[in-house]
């Protein structure tokens, strides 16, 4: 996002780019996906022309919302997962079953025998 610091983790937003190179990122903030949107949206996406591969974008319609309303960001802290890349998929699964209360022992078993399995197949 592009964005001016308000305060603590706050920033108000101006401007939003769907996954940016690196040239083209304003800042190291980046969309996650959860929002809370004032329900103009729905006007707007009914007028968005289809933008990166022929689909509508949300950001393109957000984009727009900002320029007509107050819109603000919050700046998490943590590991962020690139669910929509297979490996970033799986890293994410496999981290958060290992870090949940009756799941990480049960499925750590299960990955060591799949690694040992693994092993024996090289």
């Amino acid at each position: 996002i592009k964005g001016m610091h308000i305060e603590d983790r706050i920033y108000k937003v101006r401007d939003l780019i769907e996954k940016p190179s690196i040239d083209e990122a304003p800042s190291n903030i980046a969309i996650l996906g959860r929002y809370i949107i004032s329900p103009r949206i729905f006007d707007i996406l009914e007028h968005t022309a289809p933008g990166k591969g022929g689909e509508i974008q949300l950001t393109d319609a957000l984009k727009e919302l900002a320029q007509k309303e107050a819109m603000y960001a919050y700046n998490f802290e943590g590991r962020r997962y690139d669910v929509g890349d297979k490996l970033g998929f799986l890293e994410a699964t496999v981290e958060f079953a290992l870090k949940r209360e009756g799941l990480r022992d049960e499925f750590l078993e299960y990955l060591k025998n799949i690694l040992a399995k693994e092993d024996k197949d090289i």
